[in-house]
């Protein structure tokens, strides 16, 4: 009985000093990240048929896509305004997550280009 809390105690201490041991391996790494790089890019979406449904969900699911920052789908003109961080994600990759939106067959990409201000896009 007593070889078995003898070991039963070494164990506990060597999974304690291991567990200590790559909790401060974990807090001493440094991450280095890049300065964002912000980009713009207008995109023609086509096979949106609602406001609500369609627009607001392309909408919700590029906001919550990593890399972008912001995301605005216009209904009546069909057309996504995504602001990104070109370190992480790219205009190429955006138009491809909308066209895979809802099992890709709802929403198309028709055209995306990329624009200084959202100010400058022809509607």
């Amino acid at each position: 009985m007593k070889i078995q809390k003898i070991i039963f105690t070494v164990l506990l201490a060597v999974f304690t000093l291991s567990a200590c041991n790559t909790e401060s391996k974990k807090t001493t790494e440094v991450k280095i990240s890049k300065t964002p790089k912000l980009e713009k890019v207008a995109i023609n979406i086509s096979g949106m048929t609602c406001e609500i449904g369609c627009a607001k969900l392309i909408q919700s699911k590029l906001s919550k896509k990593g890399g972008i920052t912001s995301a605005k789908v216009i209904f009546k003109d069909s057309l996504g305004l995504v602001e990104y961080d070109a370190n992480t994600i790219s205009a190429k990759d955006i138009n491809a997550f909308i066209n895979g939106i809802a099992g890709g067959d709802l929403y198309n990409v028709k055209s995306s280009k990329q624009v200084k201000t959202f100010d400058q896009v022809e509607k």
